[in-house]
């Protein structure tokens, strides 16, 4: 533990008296702080434990010691848990300022991390212990009973720990975290073993798990029907996988608040049609344009009532072939507007087409040369993913 209580002393004091000047001496910045090298040990496991000093941070009083730990990163209180009992159970009880983000498992990228909607914090990740070569030494935590090897990221500080298998050790590492900060998980991004993965993410928690994001794979049939009609998810999905060739999709989609599907050639318009999402974005579309005008006269009929935005990536589209039949309502839009949907996509219309459903709901039909196709439905909802 000695490494840990190293690593973190000076940075820990540092951050309080950052924390005293940010009330005392405002708009007063202090320099960087500066980590000792770090101290080195066997990775096997150690035959007696590693004796630790006294750590002087805990012995102020419990106001000013939660005000420093709610100023703290996260992965630096992750970091801070392991100098002791007693540094883990004060971080446990005295943290209450909530984290920036959602708490995101990602198998894909190995690591826990907090996600908001352009940044990723990550907080602890794995790595398989086969890349540590046998000349390397290095640092160890203790998890789950056994001794982890460690090392802190060389960039961005977080720790690294090391397991023969990374799905256990990120399985150990999510619930360490979890229960440290008395949170659950929010997102799971997985390429590999994603339908055990996402159900082992439900099954441990009382939340409903919100997002799912699939990565970097050819998805096989049955992941893909799971994820469009079995996943319990309560807002998002996010498929930025291959789909097998020749996948058809003939059952019904079930309810699904954002849909993100990156390689969407298998998308018809029977799917389209079946899809209640507020927002919905198709990259690689294959759909023609009397696609678009017969989901276009389902929207005016009353289909898809939550729909707030819809977004398709399309070689090619004669809007006055979308619009066919519709021009009778259809009032040209002269001036370029801003549009945010509600998960925080932002586009610029212009160019394009309002038209009016009978309820009085307007959207925009706009088109933006060389692959952007958009439905955007007025008034522009706020902003609600982090």
């Amino acid at each position: 533990m000695t490494f840990l209580f190293a690593l973190l002393l000076c940075w820990i004091i540092s951050v309080f008296f950052e924390a005293i000047e940010s009330i005392l001496i405002p708009n007063i910045p202090l320099p960087t702080p500066h980590f000792p090298p770090s101290q080195t040990v066997s990775t096997r496991q150690p035959d007696v434990s590693v004796p630790t000093s006294p750590f002087p941070l805990l012995h102020i009083p419990y106001l000013p010691l939660g005000r420093i730990i709610d100023f703290m990163k996260a992965d630096a209180l992750v970091s801070l848990s392991f100098c002791s009992q007693k540094s883990h159970s004060v971080i446990k009880t005295q943290r209450r300022a909530p984290f920036d983000g959602r708490f995101c498992v990602s198998e894909f990228h190995r690591n826990v991390s907090f996600r908001t909607f352009r940044n990723r914090d990550c907080v602890f990740s794995v790595c398989d212990c086969s890349c540590l070569s046998s000349s390397e030494r290095s640092n160890y935590v203790k998890m789950n009973g056994q001794y982890v090897p460690v090392h802190v990221h060389s960039v961005d500080g977080y720790l690294v720990s090391r397991w023969e298998n990374t799905t256990d050790g990120l399985g150990i590492v999510t619930d360490y975290v979890t229960d440290l900060f008395n949170i659950d998980v929010s997102e799971v991004c997985v390429s590999k073993d994603a339908i055990n993965i996402i159900e082992w993410a439900i099954i441990r928690q009382k939340t409903p798990l919100e997002i799912v994001t699939v990565c970097g794979v050819t998805s096989s049939e049955e992941e893909l029907i799971y994820y469009l009609r079995d996943c319990k998810t309560s807002s998002q999905i996010e498929i930025r996988s291959y789909a097998p060739p020749n996948f058809r999709l003939s059952e019904k989609f079930r309810r699904i608040d954002f849909l993100y599907i990156l390689y969407g050639q298998w998308v018809t318009l029977d799917n389209l049609l079946t899809m209640d999402g507020i927002a919905i974005s198709l990259g690689y579309s294959n759909l023609s344009d009397s696609d678009l005008n017969l989901f276009l006269k389902h929207w005016l009929a009353g289909g898809c009532p939550r729909l707030k935005y819809l977004n398709a990536g399309i070689h090619s589209v004669n809007i006055l072939q979308v619009l066919a039949g519709l021009m009778h309502n259809a009032v040209y839009m002269e001036n370029s507007r801003n549009y945010t949907s509600p998960f925080g996509y932002t586009s610029i219309l212009s160019d394009g087409y309002d038209i009016q459903r009978s309820d009085g709901v307007t959207a925009t039909v706009n088109y933006q040369p060389p692959r952007t196709f958009v439905i955007a439905v007025w008034p522009e909802a706020a902003h609600n993913s982090n």
